[in-house]
Formats: structure tokens, C-alpha cells, sequence
């Protein structure tokens, strides 16, 4: 009896730790491995992560704009990053069924896709087939500022952001609005009183803090994690594009203001001028940008921007600064190969640099090279009659986007001071 005790209690023992180490990888599967990295599971046939929130709500979304004709890509600087490094990886497996979730299911709160709202036809109606489909969808609107110059119109709002929750994922679509220089532009996103603020973490949204400025990108259609997406053809310009896309509009609304104090000169000889300096400005952009140098618009150029949105008529320039980090030795060929002559040099490299080209009709093209100091930045000027040199101190600046004479260009988003480090406070005459 007492052998028939032990053998029964060794089965018992035995059925209980096998139950246990079964109970164990149970757990393991189904828990801890969603918990510490969803779709990451490297094991053949594995389909952990297709059943999460946050792919089911990208699934959702793209069906829907899939069948809406919504002209939507995707901009998530995350996703987009790994795409990037995996593309060979994605072009070998978008043909044939995907086991794993590697790329929707990184976990995180919202993912990023941009609409191009120039080529949207049916707005109408999207938000109700959004939300029967689960979608609690918030639309941003704001006035169009490329109508502040046109009393009739200043005021009309136009969306600027949608973002759509589905359980505790949402989506963030980016409206890019179509602008005069051949670019992308979308709004700030700015939250009014009568939105929720707590209907998202707004906060840890990536795009929106301020208005950004994009190249029109060139787009394919690639499958991911089994979903059918649209991205730029070429994901690291785009990423690369991302912190440096911060635009500042004209202040349209002050330049009507100034043009009712002093009338814009409309004489033959000002049109004329102003329309070479417009072609001498993109030419150089143009030079520049085969270059890969960075530019900005500088001294009367800058300040015929930012007071009137306007070329100074009176100026007979076209004024440009570059950081002398981005000089290239071949600046000055490649410019006489656009057709525009050296005419003068000051300065050298290694201390106040100052290029000037003649281009057509007597319009002048001055380059001048800034230099960094620790709490400063400065740059050098030469009197060309008696050589003698001077140097002019900026406070620290960083680069904008903004729109002037129909082209995407450069300004110091520190406008006002730099401004005033170039002319003093009372410019407004000038």
C-alpha cells in the first residue's frame, strides 16, 4: 500500500509540473511576449502583432482612403526610418504573404500619414464613413494665410489636420496644401477652445508644432506588414527634410500696411528691375541648390521680404547669405557656367568672403559669407574704393522656409533681430 502511495504521488507530482511548464509557455506566448515587443517574434509562422490595435487601426485607415480615393501617403518619421534600412528586405517579401508585424506594430500612440488636399475631390462625407467604421475623427481648420493679402478672402479657413482615434491608437493626417513654388506646405496645428484637449496626447505629435515646408515629393507604392502603403520614393530626403521645415509666413497684412504709407513704385524702370532680380534669384537658387549650398535671403533682400513681401525696387541687388562651412571652391565657376560673371571678390575664405556676379540688365548678385563665433555670428565687408574692411555682428540665427517672389527660399527665423542687427530699429522708412 504504502509503494501504491508513492507511485501515485510521483504521477501527481509529475501531472502537476507538467501543467505548470505548459501554464508557463502559455503566459510566456501570449503575455509577456506581446508586452515586451510586439511582432518582433522571429519564429516561423509567427503572427503576433496582426491582431494589435494600432495595425488594425492603420488597416482601417488605409482601406478607407483606399476606397474614399483619398490621396494620402505616409509620413511617420519612425516607420519611414525603418522602411528605409529594410527596403531590400520589403521589395522581396511584398509579393508574397508576410508572417511577421515589423513595421505598423512598433508600439506608440499615433502614426503619421500627409494628405495632398490639392488632388482630394470627395471631402464630403469622409468624416461619416470614417466614423462608421469606428473612427472618432477631429478636424483642425485655420484661416489661409496666403489670402492675408486679399481683403475679400482673409479669414477663409481651410483644414489643416484630421486625427482620427480608433481605441487607443489614432492616426494623424498632415493636410499638405499645393503653394506657388512648387512646393508642400501644412499648417500649424493649433488646438481652439472648444476642442478636447485630452481627446489625444497632442503633445507627443510630430508634426504640427509649427508650419513646415516640404519638396514636392515623388511617390511609390510599396506593402507593408501585409498593407498596401504609399511613401516618398526617396524616404531619407523626406526625413532629412523633417527638423529643417519650419516656414514663416510674409507678414502680408504689415505690407499692405506699409504700401498705404508709401506707394509702391509702379514705374516702368521698377517693374523692370524687379522682374530681373525675380529671374537673378532663381537662377542662383537654382546654381545653388546643384551645389547643395545653403542660402539665405540677406540685408535689403531679406529686409524687402519681410517688410513689404516685395523686392526693393531702389535696392539694384540681390542680396544672399551662406554659412562659410557650406562655401565649395567651385561657388565661382559654377556660377560663370549659369552665365553670371564674377565681378568682384573680397576677403578670403578664412576671413570676410564676399562674392559679387553681374547678371543681366546691371542687377547685381552680392554673396556674403557669414562666420560663427561663440555667442555670435558675423560677417565682413570691404569698401571696394579704399580696400578697407568692416565687420558686422548678427546674434545667433537659425534657418526658415518661407514663400517670396513665388519660390521656396531661406530666411533667418530670428527675422526681427537680424533685421535689426543689419539696419537698426527704425527700417520702416528706408
Amino acid at each position: 500500500m504504502s509503494r501504491i502511495n508513492k507511485n501515485v504521488i510521483l504521477a501527481l507530482l509529475t501531472l502537476t509540473s507538467s501543467a505548470f511548464l505548459l501554464f508557463q509557455l502559455y503566459y510566456y506566448k501570449h503575455y509577456l511576449s506581446a508586452k515586451n515587443g510586439v511582432g518582433l517574434s522571429k519564429s516561423k509562422g509567427s503572427r503576433i502583432g496582426f491582431d494589435s490595435i494600432q495595425w488594425r487601426a492603420v488597416k482601417k485607415f488605409i482601406m478607407l482612403t483606399s476606397s474614399q480615393n483619398v490621396p494620402v501617403f505616409l509620413i511617420d518619421p519612425l516607420i519611414l526610418e525603418l522602411i528605409n534600412k529594410n527596403f531590400e528586405q520589403i521589395k522581396n517579401t511584398s509579393h508574397g504573404p508576410t508572417s511577421e508585424c515589423n513595421f505598423f506594430c512598433v508600439p506608440r500612440d499615433f502614426t503619421a500619414f500627409a494628405l495632398q488636399y490639392h488632388l482630394w475631390k470627395n471631402e464630403e462625407g469622409w468624416f461619416r464613413i470614417a466614423e462608421n467604421m469606428g473612427f472618432q475623427c477631429l478636424k483642425i481648420e485655420s484661416k489661409d494665410p496666403r489670402l492675408d493679402g486679399i481683403d475679400s478672402l482673409s479669414g477663409t479657413e481651410i483644414p489643416l489636420h484630421y486625427i482620427c482615434r480608433l481605441a487607443t491608437h489614432a492616426i494623424h493626417l498632415v493636410v499638405f496644401h499645393e503653394r506657388s513654388g512648387n512646393y508642400l506646405w501644412h499648417g500649424h496645428l493649433r488646438l481652439k477652445g472648444h476642442i478636447d484637449k485630452n481627446f489625444v496626447p497632442f503633445r507627443k505629435l510630430q508634426f504640427g508644432r509649427y508650419p513646415g515646408a516640404f519638396d514636392r515629393p515623388e511617390l511609390q507604392q510599396i506593402t507593408v506588414d501585409g498593407l498596401e502603403v504609399v511613401i516618398p520614393k526617396d524616404p531619407m530626403h523626406f526625413l532629412e527634410e523633417i527638423p529643417h521645415s519650419r516656414f514663416i509666413e510674409c507678414r502680408y497684412k504689415e505690407a499692405r500696411a506699409f504700401f498705404q504709407q508709401h506707394l509702391d513704385d509702379s514705374t516702368v524702370e521698377a517693374v523692370a528691375f524687379r522682374k530681373s532680380a525675380k529671374e537673378l534669384l532663381q537662377l542662383a537658387a537654382k546654381t545653388l541648390k546643384k551645389l547643395g549650398v545653403r542660402f539665405w535671403l540677406s540685408s535689403g533682400t531679406c529686409l524687402g521680404w519681410y517688410r513689404q513681401c516685395s523686392i526693393i525696387s531702389y535696392s539694384k541687388d540681390v542680396d544672399l547669405g551662406i554659412f562659410i562651412q557650406d562655401y565649395r571652391s567651385d561657388i565661382i565657376s559654377a556660377f560663370q557656367d549659369a552665365g553670371l560673371p564674377l565681378k568682384h571678390k573680397f576677403g578670403k575664405v578664412e576671413d570676410s568672403l564676399e562674392l559679387s556676379f553681374q547678371g543681366k540688365d546691371d542687377v547685381k548678385l552680392d554673396i556674403f559669407f557669414f562666420y560663427e563665433e561663440t555667442d555670435h555670428m558675423w560677417n565682413g565687408g570691404t569698401q571696394a574704393k579704399t580696400g578697407k574692411k568692416f565687420k558686422y555682428l548678427f546674434p545667433k540665427f537659425t534657418l526658415c522656409w518661407t514663400e517670396f517672389v513665388d519660390m521656396k527660399v531661406h530666411v533667418p527665423c530670428e527675422t526681427i533681430e537680424y533685421i535689426e542687427a543689419n539696419y537698426g530699429k527704425n527700417q520702416q522708412g528706408m
